[in-house]
């Protein structure tokens, strides 16, 4: 993913690990777990603590870890990914709380059945985790393949969401983090 000069970001604490939140003059940029896999190296990014965005990224995040909210209402730069990519994002954000659906269901919703393994890259390299809930796709048989963040994170972002506190803290407690 090719980066403008002009953003801008904050590191945030979570349960499941720090977490870099990047802005643009369009929009939120992305949202990294620090030892994210395909993140960018976003250290020459200022650091921007009072940015509106930025602060209003941080506190969903807080209320979405702390169950008050399962919804992310912030506005996304949409000049990001190419217009596959994009597609594929909007289909993740369609994909209800607490719901699961397979790389192969996806790559049929986007009319594209024989892009199951495209629409998995495109799901890999969401640069939106967790806004844009990628932790939501798996296998055809229904395991957890195939998060970016680590399979650690998508277990306990899946029991988060479906109401399941203990094994969130038991995810979190036996994390590499």
């Amino acid at each position: 993913m090719k980066t403008p000069q002009s953003l801008v970001k904050i590191e945030v604490p979570s349960p499941l690990g720090p977490i870099v939140l990047a802005a643009s003059a369009l929009g939120l940029r992305g949202l990294w777990f620090i030892d994210q896999r395909y993140a960018p190296n976003f250290t020459a990014w200022p650091d921007a603590p009072e940015h509106p965005l930025l602060q209003a990224a941080h506190r969903q995040l807080d209320a979405y870890f702390s169950g008050q909210t399962d919804r992310f209402d912030l506005p996304l730069d949409p000049s990001v990914g190419t217009r596959f990519q994009q597609a594929v994002w909007q289909a993740l954000r369609q994909i209800p709380t607490g719901q699961t659906c397979s790389y192969q269901q996806l790559a049929q919703a986007l009319g594209r059945p024989q892009a199951a393994r495209a629409t998995g890259a495109a799901v890999g390299h969401n640069p939106w985790s967790l806004v844009v809930p990628c932790h939501r796709v798996v296998g055809s048989d229904g395991r957890l393949t195939g998060y970016a963040g680590g399979l650690w994170r998508k277990e306990a972002l899946l029991a988060l969401e479906s109401g399941d506190i203990a094994s969130l803290r038991n995810a979190c407690q036996s994390s590499p983090v």
